[in-house]
C-alpha cells in the first residue's frame, strides 16, 4: 500500500475524529453544571476538533495556497475563540450576569 492510497483514509480518519471532538464539546456544553466548566469543555474540544478537521482537509488540499488558507482560518478561529472564552469567563467571574437555568 502506498502513501497515496492511505491519504484518503488518513484524511477521513482526521475529519471523523474532529467531528467526534465537536460532538463531545457539544455534549459537555449541555451536560456540565456551571458556566466555567461548560466553557472549558466547549473551547478545548472545539479547538482540538477544528485542528483535526483542518489537518484532514490539508491532506486533501489541491495546492499550497489552499493549504495556507486553511491554516490561516484555523489560526484566526483559535485567536477568536480564546478571546471570546476570556471575555465570557471574565464576566462570569465578575458575577454581573445571570445563570441560565
Amino acid at each position: 500500500m502506498t502513501f497515496t492510497t492511505l491519504l484518503p483514509w488518513l484524511s477521513t480518519a482526521c475529519i471523523l475524529a474532529g467531528a467526534f471532538f465537536f460532538v463531545a464539546g457539544t455534549v459537555g456544553l449541555m451536560r456540565l453544571p456551571d458556566r466555567l466548566s461548560r466553557l472549558h469543555a466547549l473551547t478545548k474540544a472545539d479547538n482540538v476538533g477544528l485542528g483535526l478537521l483542518i489537518l484532514g482537509l490539508l491532506l486533501e488540499a489541491p495546492g499550497v495556497l489552499n493549504g495556507l488558507k486553511l491554516v490561516l482560518v484555523w489560526l484566526f478561529v483559535l485567536v477568536a475563540s480564546a478571546t471570546g472564552a476570556h471575555l465570557i469567563a471574565k464576566r462570569a467571574l465578575r458575577g454581573d450576569g445571570e445563570d441560565a437555568h
